[in-house]
């Protein structure tokens, strides 16, 4: 009896704590949103869209009217400077998205990256200046083998997972991120796609490889976390300067703790000046090829 007395006590004290709290959420004006990348022995592309609001419902149509067109877009290499040209990708049932790059119309000033060169970003629209810089850093960190092997007991017999031996050179401040492809697929960043050196500082080491994914889908579960055998499987990985490290690191946090009522809440820091989201990044990149046996 004395049990059921304090049970009823407690479930009284709970209740009588209870405060209903009220968000008054505002509206904030959309901002301007940058997707920009420079990469070794690539030409550069940048996509500008606009925010939405966190309530807003999401749809096609939606999405293909946040594109931002008609933006005068720069981009230095330090020696001369571009201006790029809007480019339009079908991608049926009438619908496209947009980026801007190369002007294949005045090549005269155009560039591909280049390891260890610094390249400023300024994009104007709609009367506002925005800019950025990043760096394709020198290709420092790299790896020299790649295989595959059985996965764990457990899991089908025919997937296989990949191994990779990578070298950290000495002195902290090495950043990276990594990408993988599967057959003639497109590179996919990985779950948690970038990394310091903090612990291998100086180090050799070898490692599994997680597969990339497509976060418009939901993550993986099960076998499909792994490679299959007889897949061509390309990794590449980028080193990255310390901006880009910090956007994508704090981008994948808040993206993996979405809808988790105990996670911490952050801040995703890009480097776009005047309010602006998102960020401009360089990648020194190495790529290698293995077949899953």
């Amino acid at each position: 009896m004395k049990q059921v007395i304090f049970l009823f006590i407690l479930s009284a004290t709970f209740l009588s704590c209870e405060k209903d709290i009220d968000f008054d959420l505002k509206y904030a004006e959309p901002v301007l949103v940058v997707d920009a990348q420079i990469e070794n022995g690539q030409a550069p592309t940048v996509a500008l869209s606009r925010s939405l609001s966190f309530f807003s419902a999401i749809s096609v149509d939606i999405l293909a009217n946040s594109f931002i067109h008609n933006a005068e877009v720069t981009m230095s290499n330090g020696t001369v400077t571009h201006r790029f040209k809007e480019y339009t990708v079908p991608l049926g049932n009438g619908y496209s998205i947009y980026y801007y790059g190369i002007d294949s119309s005045n090549l005269a000033t155009a560039f591909i990256g280049e390891f260890n060169k610094q390249y400023n970003l300024t994009i104007k629209v709609d009367g506002q200046v925005y800019t950025a810089k990043t760096t394709i850093p020198a290709l420092t960190k790299i790896f020299d083998s790649l295989w595959t092997k059985a996965p764990p007991l457990n899991v089908d017999t025919s997937k296989r997972i990949l191994m990779v031996r990578a070298i950290d050179p000495p002195g902290l401040g090495n950043y990276i991120r990594y990408f993988t492809r599967k057959n003639s697929e497109r590179f996919l960043p990985g779950f948690n796609s970038v990394f310091n050196d903090e612990v291998v500082d100086g180090t050799t080491y070898q490692g599994q490889v997680d597969p990339g994914v497509d976060r418009n889908l939901p993550a993986p579960t099960g076998d499909d976390k792994f490679f299959a055998r007889g897949d061509t499987i390309s990794f590449k990985l980028s080193n990255i300067d310390k901006a880009s490290f910090t956007f994508w690191n704090t981008w994948e946090f808040n993206q993996q703790s979405i809808g988790n009522p105990f996670s911490q809440p952050g801040k995703v820091i890009g480097n776009i000046s005047n309010g602006a989201l998102g960020a401009f990044c360089g990648y020194a990149s190495l790529v290698g090829k293995v077949i899953a046996r």
